[in-house]
């Protein structure tokens, strides 16, 4: 794992973006430089390619904040050489040679990657993962206002305004980046040219609408990712229409925006349900997108022409809503006799009690892997820490029922170190210091079926966000109360619960 200060022990510094950077690429080099000069080193920033960097946001950016990132043609051999939102040896990358390279980036891996090196695949931007490794080496972006303003305009761009979010890393970054409003307000109102006001308005002539199934289809041309978020924007405004895709033909694949306005469609869902198998997709609850890559559709035996994309698009639309079930905790009355019996095995886990780390009557989101799990602070609420790291509320009255305290320190087994956001102070405080140890005692148990389709279920915590239950996953209710039903996914399941004998 790649710390910044394994770079301070070179004395010439080359930064360098992919060849027609973007805001996120100018981000992240922009911040890196930052992080050498304060540890003494001197460090150029360039990008190389033909063209120079004409978009119009992107020259405000890198005037208003002091990035200079310089257009080069050629380098010296330096000492070391960074890469940043890119890898060295990338056709989007102009190739100089230097004595070491190092790799910063947030992309799949293509190529052999050299020592120095770190890229975080399922984080949103190169910005988010300059932001985590400033701050493993103690630095807060926002003793610079420009850097934060940088970053959170490098994620913001990246993940089409925040609607393809999906690690928590990345929304830390939004929530906690402390930006100049006034300049965020100007770039962004800067990104937009006459050529693609054009493509919006053509591309708004040839809506499909479904409206069955409350979901319309738009094809644009060429354009840039934001162009897709804005008519997808425009098109979610229709009557009728409570979910939209928006999609463009490139020659490498499908960029994809999608939108919802309704809880029982999660854009973030709807997006990875179209792009599974085929690419990636992501993001919120409301704005989220993704990519179709080429090759796996040729693969999959989709011709890429116009019709056959369009009729494939189609056809995942319609089998995203025609396979899903919808539950409602406190609605849903289980037929137990399709249920078996299960109980806890006895194993060791975590628990906060949610008044330990906030206010009583506050309201917290507990940030996750799978999303915020919203949750009003109480005395009788407690915060669960399970076996794989994930984490959800309970009652106090359920967790004596089915939890005994002991004296034992918490070692958290997850990826993620869990936080909470005080979401009127947006300010983000961590959950391990007041973990405690708890064993399961197993209580009366639950009732639970493997689930075979698509379930979302809507729990007694949230009735405004569901939690997605697919194949291999368990449906389970309470043996005490068969309203309350909620998914387990099938590791978990497996590893935490055995057959009532």
């Amino acid at each position: 794992m790649l710390k910044l200060s394994d770079l301070t022990g070179y004395e010439e510094i080359v930064i360098q973006c992919h060849d027609n950077p973007d805001a996120d690429a100018l981000a992240s080099g922009f911040a890196l430089r930052w992080y050498l000069e304060k540890q003494g080193k001197q460090a150029r920033f360039v990008y190389g390619g033909v063209n120079p960097i004409a978009k119009s946001n992107l020259v405000l950016m890198n005037e208003n904040l002091g990035i200079n990132c310089e257009h080069v043609e050629s380098l010296d051999e330096p000492e070391l050489l960074i890469t940043v939102d890119c890898q060295y040896g990338e056709s989007n990358v102009t190739a100089f040679s230097a004595k070491n390279v190092a790799v910063i980036d947030h992309h799949q891996i293509s190529e052999v990657l050299p020592e120095l090196s770190e890229v975080r695949s399922n984080y949103g931007s190169c910005s988010t993962v300059m932001f985590e490794l400033l701050r493993a080496e103690g630095v807060d972006i926002n003793e610079d206002r420009n850097i934060a303003t940088a970053l959170y305009y490098g994620l913001m761009t990246d993940t089409g305004d925040f609607s393809e979010i999906s690690h928590p890393s990345d929304r830390d970054l939004r929530d906690m980046a402390v930006f100049n409003k006034s300049l965020i307000t100007l770039f962004r109102n800067s990104n937009l040219s006459i050529e693609e006001l054009r493509i919006a308005g053509d591309a708004l002539k040839n809506t499909i609408v479904d409206e069955a199934r409350f979901s319309g289809i738009v094809e644009a041309g060429l354009c840039d990712s934001n162009i897709l978020g804005i008519i997808s924007d425009m098109f979610l405004e229709v009557d009728g229409v409570h979910s939209c895709l928006v999609y463009n033909i490139l020659p490498s694949g499908i960029k994809f925006s999608v939108r919802s306005c309704v809880k029982e469609v999660k854009a973030s869902e709807l997006a990875a349900f179209i792009a599974e198998h085929y690419g990636g997709g992501g993001g919120h609850l409301v704005k989220a997108g993704g990519f179709l890559k080429k090759d796996l559709l040729v693969k999959a035996g989709v011709r890429y022409e116009k019709e056959d994309i369009s009729r494939f698009i189609a056809g995942r639309m319609n089998e995203y809503f025609d396979t899903s079930v919808i539950l409602y905790a406190g609605q849903y009355r289980a037929n137990l006799e399709e249920f078996t019996h299960y109980r806890k095995k006895s194993f060791e886990l975590g628990f906060v009690r949610a008044a330990d780390v906030a206010p009583d009557g506050s309201e917290i989101a507990v940030r996750t892997l799978e999303g915020d799990v919203d949750v009003t602070v109480r005395e009788d609420v407690y915060i669960m820490i399970n076996v794989n790291g994930e984490i959800y509320p309970i009652k106090q009255e359920k967790f004596e029922h089915s939890y005994r305290v002991i004296d034992k320190p918490y070692v958290y087994p997850g990826e993620y170190p869990p936080t909470v956001i005080n979401n009127a102070a947006a300010e983000r405080l961590p959950l391990l210091p007041y973990a405690k140890s708890c064993m399961s005692v197993g209580g009366d148990g639950i009732y639970a079926k493997e689930i075979t389709g698509r379930v979302k279920i809507f729990t007694m915590w949230d009735q405004e966000k569901y939690y997605l239950g697919r194949p291999g996953d368990w449906l389970a209710v309470r043996a005490d109360d068969p309203s309350d039903v909620y998914v387990i996914e099938k590791g978990i399941f497996e590893k935490t619960y055995e057959k009532w004998d």
